[in-house]
């Protein structure tokens, strides 16, 4: 799901709110979020996950080109642990139907 697919969910779903206060209400939520976690902090929502920085030390790497041994940075990146109720949720619904556009 896109950010827009998310803002159009939730104007649909509480007519009271127009597009625009459900896309604030996203960006609001979404940048509370990304402060938490440049505040190094946890944010956990209970039902769904929690999300965390794990930190990747630095490393060499290789320049798939040339063969050539680079060094990779450290870096913090986002790491996302679902919820015991998501994972469930997850794994006993139906599986999506997947379906093929024919060949013109």
């Amino acid at each position: 799901m896109m950010r827009s697919e998310l803002i159009d969910r939730l104007a649909r779903r509480f007519p009271q709110l127009v597009v625009k206060d459900a896309e604030e209400a996203v960006k609001v939520l979404l940048g509370a979020m990304i402060d938490a976690l440049i505040q190094d902090s946890r944010i956990e929502i209970r039902g769904f996950g929690s999300f965390s920085l794990n930190y990747r030390p630095p490393r060499a790497g290789r320049n798939p080109k040339s063969g050539e041994t680079v060094h990779v940075p450290g870096k913090h990146v986002p790491h996302f642990k679902p919820g015991k109720e998501l994972r469930e949720r997850v794994d006993f619904a139906p599986a999506p139907v997947v379906t093929r556009k024919k060949a013109a």
